[in-house]
């Protein structure tokens, strides 16, 4: 994954239908990435390869811009913002023009307000899935995950942040490193900022410590990057070990944001689908709390999509009790929660005790972390409060025989399209009775359950991508069906329309399956192609046929 050839890369672009994408990723501007970038595109050319610049930022450096030439330039679409002229990538231009590689720099890169997409990377998938290939690059700094971390180690906060999800999709990662004394040579020669910008970098940013901490973390990532390859599950192990993670939220919990980029880090670690749960109580109804807490609430848990967690809403008085109930039936093995509340001198002399103190008292076989995110507090290393063996009792349900897909377990017959927006119910009900049809089970019994999942916490939170569940005692294997909403749902008011929904049933006595299945569905809720292609679908057939589809891609990127 982090061979820098472009032989390597070449050959994975003569057999491949979605467009690849490869990343040069640096600690810090001036390390070369950009030209290495150009580099590996003029060596495509030379061998016959279609390659374009679609947008490269040459920063005034005249060995960069060298690099371009004999390259062909896609001009850049110029907008105007606030009576400013700003020049931002043609994507439509690229798209119509085909190559079969474009150059692209900076993915991290926010679009001007009126563009296609928001950011550069979201660009970079629309080109990838019409088939043509990527070559990019980034800083290891603007990975979201790594928002705090960089903050507290080098005192800048990053504006301009990707999704990890992002640089996880990569087919190839490559180091562009230089050592920090070299870089700092380069500065003062004046190679990567004009000489009246020397000085004032070199006293700030550029200093040796945060240029080695950089680095450091450029390192890891890559490190990291590479054993999640090489780890990636099969179908015994990802079923015999409870080691998905869990992060407990609140409305008003400080620093949810912090908490929430260290369990993605945490899941990455583990190589584990993980969930961002908030345990709605009686006092945090949407008809008590205000606008404004409801609005930092939605922007925590949109955060937590973005980040790749299955997000999850349950209502329960008993906060501890429902968090552990979650667990149990999600299989967690890590439980990640903020600092807790202090209580007060008489809730401590008649015996109360924090959500966190009841946690590690009773969470048999699962590690419960606290994260200090006490407000004003500076950050440090979370601790395990309570750590126990991961062979929980009671979970150690039978292990499917193969590893499942999407497209084994839908067929057209449990795909419905609606072309007006229908309510919720209207789209349960619906969908229930394709499920239905083939285990001989009433589907009133089949409904009852999946409502009884839906009023402990809605599902239909996720943006695009709804998720209703439930175990079913009588069913011998799982079974999903799939609706589509042309025009959203109804009585569900998100920021992005719901497009589509995937029931899912399990057998009541498969934990294992359960949990498994729904790894699939937010990996498939991931997929911006894959629901853009599903929304899009006019059939059944057609639904299904771009699922086999995106499944064999993705078959022929990890052969």
């Amino acid at each position: 994954m982090a061979d820098n050839k472009a032989g390597s890369f070449l050959k994975m672009i003569r057999h491949a239908q979605r467009g690849r994408l490869k990343v040069y990723l640096g600690y810090c501007a001036g390390v070369g990435k950009t030209y290495q970038m150009l580099l590996e595109g003029q060596r495509l050319r030379e061998q016959g390869i279609d390659v374009v610049a679609g947008l490269v930022e040459t920063h005034g450096r005249a060995d960069t811009a060298r690099m371009v030439g004999g390259l062909e330039v896609i001009p850049r679409l110029r907008q105007e913002y606030r009576g400013i002229t700003v020049e931002e990538m043609d994507v439509d231009a690229i798209i119509a023009r085909k190559p079969h590689v474009a150059l692209i720099d900076e993915m991290a890169h926010t679009n001007v307000p009126g563009s296609r997409n928001a950011k550069r990377f979201e660009d970079i998938q629309d080109l990838r899935a019409v088939g043509i290939h990527v070559i990019t690059t980034m800083n290891v700094q603007h990975l979201e995950s790594l928002y705090n971390t960089i903050e507290k180690t080098v005192r800048v906060k990053v504006r301009e942040r990707i999704p990890d999800s992002v640089l996880a999709e990569a087919d190839q990662i490559v180091n562009v490193d230089l050592a920090t004394d070299d870089l700092q040579q380069r500065l003062k020669d004046g190679k990567v900022y004009p000489q009246s910008r020397v000085e004032t970098a070199l006293g700030n940013f550029f200093i040796t410590r945060n240029l080695e901490q950089l680095r450091e973390l450029t390192l890891r990532e890559i490190a990291s990057q590479i054993d999640l390859r090489r780890r990636e599950p099969d179908a015994d192990d990802a079923a015999a070990a409870p080691d998905q993670v869990m992060v407990c939220l609140s409305s008003n919990g400080p620093n949810s944001e912090m908490l929430l980029r260290y369990a993605s880090r945490l899941a990455g670690r583990l190589n584990r689908n993980w969930y961002a749960v908030y345990v709605q109580t009686p006092g945090e109804a949407p008809t008590v709390i205000d606008a404004g807490l409801q609005r930092v609430l939605a922007g925590t848990l949109t955060l937590a999509k973005q980040l790749g967690a299955m997000v999850f809403t349950y209502k329960g008085e008993d906060v501890a009790d429902t968090i552990l109930r979650f667990a149990r039936e999600y299989r967690v093995g890590h439980i990640v929660i903020g600092s807790p509340r202090q209580l007060s001198f008489r809730q401590k002399l008649l015996g109360g005790k924090t959500i966190v103190q009841r946690l590690t008292e009773t969470a048999d076989g699962i590690t419960v972390v606290v994260f200090d995110t006490r407000a004003g507090k500076k950050t440090t290393e979370p601790r395990a409060a309570e750590e126990h063996s991961l062979d929980v009792p009671g979970m150690d349900a039978p292990a499917l025989g193969a590893v499942p897909t999407l497209g084994g377990l839908i067929a057209p017959q449990r795909i419905m399209i609606w072309r007006q927006a229908p309510a919720k119910l209207e789209i349960i009900r619906g969908l229930v009775r394709l499920a239905s049809a083939e285990h001989g089970i009433a589907a009133d019994d089949i409904l009852a359950a999946v409502l009884a999942r839906e009023n402990q916490g809605s599902t239909f939170f996720n943006e695009a991508v709804a998720f209703p569940h439930a175990r079913i005692e009588g069913i011998a294997a799982p079974v999903i069906a799939l609706g589509i909403t042309k025009q959203g749902v109804a009585d569900v008011h998100t920021d992005k329309p719901i497009e589509c929904v995937f029931l899912i049933l399990t057998p009541a006595s498969d934990a294992n399956a359960h949990v498994q299945i729904l790894g699939l569905a937010a990996e498939a809720a991931r997929n911006r192609h894959l629901v853009q292609m599903l929304a899009a679908a006019q059939s059944p057939d057609e639904a299904m046929a771009m699922i086999k589809d995106c499944e064999l891609l993705q078959a022929d990127k990890t052969a």
